[in-house]
């Protein structure tokens, strides 16, 4: 029996399959996501912590996007997702994605810093995927 109410997977749609996957490679690997399926619309990564007893499933895909939007980016003030947010072990973690973020290349929206309006050791890392997802990479707590 899982954790009743966690997410079970997201599903993201990107605009180019081969530019978005070395990007979750790295981000979602460093998170400790492993990629668990490719096929032609996409791919999957899982969360590894699932493989331990009891641990919830949790798994992470992007599907090729499709219709006369496919090619145009994210805008997180249109209706739908505005972004995602992980959970990170402590600053330090923050720090090394980070680091991972700008050897890959990625674009960094706002860099590691706390960011009291939103809990008082709120520390986050925002980023974009190729698409112009905003994500985020936090510890602390909000409130």
């Amino acid at each position: 029996m899982g954790a009743r109410g966690l997410v079970h997977h997201v599903d993201l749609t990107v605009s180019d399959l081969a530019r978005s996957r070395p990007f979750y490679d790295a981000v979602l690997g460093y998170m400790g996501y492993a990629r668990a399926d490719d096929h032609a619309n996409g791919t999957d990564w899982d969360w590894r912590g699932a493989a331990e007893a009891g641990a919830p499933f949790h798994s992470i895909g992007i599907v090729l996007a499709r219709g006369e939007n496919a090619g145009r980016g994210h805008d997180r003030f249109s209706p739908g997702l505005h972004h995602i947010a992980w959970t990170a072990a402590d600053p330090a973690d923050v720090d090394r994605l980070h680091a991972l973020l700008l050897e890959i290349g990625a674009t960094v929206l706002d860099p590691p810093a706390f960011y009291p309006q939103y809990g008082p050791d709120y520390y986050a890392l925002f980023f974009a995927d190729p698409d112009g997802l905003k994500l985020e990479f936090v510890c602390g707590r909000t409130g």
